[in-house]
């Protein structure tokens, strides 16, 4: 199958997880990705642990995030180096990097100077809180922008004091907000010939994120969120909403009416919350009966009686238990990938579906500086 982004040239000076994560969904979708990275230790992220699995040796989040591009190594100090890099430039599609505000100038791939080489180049750019206000110098780290922009509120229970989510959330975010950004200039210059210049902060995109909770809390006057005081999996939803503990494990519940779950269950005390409002204003009272009466029996006979009746519900598993479900092999989520020095490893798919089709890609990530010789022989 040929892919949608097949043709498309990228290049690519972004670093660390937000950047690579919008090129890396560019790549999938059939774009050719040139990573440029400093000699000796290219980009930062080959020596950046998310854990201690060394692959390779370099991180394991590294080649996660960059499978499927090549590997240029230049100098952007040295004048000569940087030149090659314009010749590169000057018959890309793409340029994108998350570099702070001022280093995109002293490289010499700031907006004006990669315009006057390419006047129809879509060039995007992220950063972490924006290029104006006294924030912007401020170190665009994943759990930095999560606390700043109230994210951390929102997790856990009433007094657990703040939860961050335990992914880098905003650095995918950030970077599938870019990927949107670039594949709609991408459009406009295939139709009209204008490229554009495409501009995300991690600060927005976190913010973007809770714009439901945001919107409830403008309408609410600004009162303080308030989270529920157990079972909590969303601050501002009422009881059922959250995880309880049963038996043998633990269960999720959405939304649903509660006299009706009671009758379900056979707990007879949520039977006297018939109004939808009690449902908000005595949730805590509500989701500490259901706590109780959910501990009686196991997971599976509690999901036997609320499937069949259409209330949201699931079993909570961890991913052991997930990768040997049916349901998640027939999706065949995860792909085999191997680099050009033979070592292979396996890492989830691009999650797009095409034409019936899933993007696959064999390529693992690059070796540092793997592809510079052959990129500066073709585009000499």
């Amino acid at each position: 199958m040929k892919k949608p982004l097949e043709g498309i040239l990228v290049i690519d000076f972004s670093q660390y997880l937000s950047g690579p994560s919008a090129s890396l969904r560019l790549a999938d979708l059939g774009a050719r990705v040139i990573k440029v990275e400093k000699p000796v230790s290219g980009d930062m992220g080959r020596q950046l642990y998310c854990s201690n699995v060394i692959m390779n040796g370099e991180s394991s989040m590294f080649h996660a995030i960059n499978r499927n591009k090549q590997s240029y190594v230049a100098d952007m100090k040295s004048a000569q180096e940087r030149e090659k890099v314009y010749r590169l430039i000057a018959k890309a599609d793409v340029l994108l990097h998350n570099f702070r505000p001022g280093v995109a100038d002293k490289l010499g791939i700031d907006f004006d100077t990669i315009q006057s080489i390419n006047s129809s180049i879509v060039y995007a750019e992220l950063t972490g809180y924006g290029k104006e206000g006294v924030w912007k110098n401020k170190p665009g780290l994943d759990l930095l922008l999560q606390s700043v922009s109230g994210l951390t509120q929102l997790n856990g229970n009433d007094g657990a004091g703040p939860v961050p989510i335990g992914l880098a959330v905003i650095d995918i975010l950030s970077g599938a907000h870019l990927a949107q950004g670039i594949l709609a200039c991408l459009y406009r210059k295939l139709t009209t010939g204008k490229g554009g210049k495409v501009e995300v902060s991690m600060l927005e995109s976190a913010l973007e994120y809770q714009f439901e909770s945001v919107t409830c809390f403008f309408r609410d006057g600004g009162q303080p969120t308030e989270r529920p005081k157990t079972n909590s999996a969303h601050a501002y939803l009422g009881a059922p909403y959250g995880v309880y503990k049963t038996k043998n494990g633990n269960i999720a519940l959405a939304m649903g009416s509660i006299p009706f779950i009671g009758e379900l269950l056979g707990c007879l005390e949520l039977l006297n919350y018939p109004e939808v409002d009690s449902w908000f204003s005595q949730r805590d009272e509500i989701k500490g009966i259901l706590a109780n009466h959910l501990k009686t029996k196991d997971t599976k006979e509690w999901l036997a009686v609320l499937e069949p009746a259409d209330i949201w519900c699931a079993e909570i598993m961890d991913w052991k238990t997930l990768f040997d479900k049916e349901a998640f092999k027939i999706l065949e989520m995860v792909q085999k990938v191997q680099m050009s020095d033979g070592y292979g490893y396996e890492t989830t798919r691009c999650p797009i579906q095409i034409n019936g089709a899933w993007l696959k890609s064999e390529k693992g990530s690059p070796i540092l500086g793997e592809h510079t010789e052959k990129i500066n022989t073709e585009f000499a």
